[in-house]
């Protein structure tokens, strides 16, 4: 089975979906792991709370890129509050392969990216939801 896992994370490595620029994004963020040198640029258009569009680029190991991949397939035409309560364990699963002490970096170097960039567009956070505080809008929500 794991043979398996394997081809599917090095065709999503090899062929990765979602990847390039996204015209006119309503937040973008750029993570590094720099135990390793992988990076990714995330970027995201929300529109009336959708992910509607989503792309990233970046270089590094087929693991944080198969992540990437299969991260942004997950959140794609997801209400934002489902993309923000997307777990790192969420994305374990989609990997599907024991990920060792040393690669798990590599592996949620995505997930860490997404929040950042859900973050920077002013996106609540999950916690923050379920305690009830009041989220931050960006200037261009209040102006939606």
């Amino acid at each position: 089975m794991d043979d398996l896992y394997r081809d599917y994370i090095l065709e999503h490595y090899r062929r990765p979906h979602n990847f390039g620029v996204i015209e006119d994004p309503t937040t973008s963020f750029e993570g590094s792991n720099p135990l390793c040198g992988d990076r990714i640029t995330m970027q995201l258009g929300i529109r009336d709370g959708v992910v509607e569009r989503i792309g990233f680029t970046g270089r590094g190991c087929a693991i944080s890129q198969a992540s990437a991949s299969l991260l942004t397939d997950e959140i794609k035409g997801k209400p934002v509050a489902e993309a923000e309560a997307f777990r790192a364990d969420d994305l374990l699963e989609l990997l599907g392969i024991d990920i060792s002490p040393a690669r798990l970096k590599c592996a949620m170097l995505s997930h860490e990216t997404l929040h950042k960039a859900l973050d920077e567009a002013g996106a609540p956070r999950a916690a923050d939801a379920t305690a009830g505080s009041t989220p931050t809008a960006t200037p261009q929500e209040l102006n939606a």
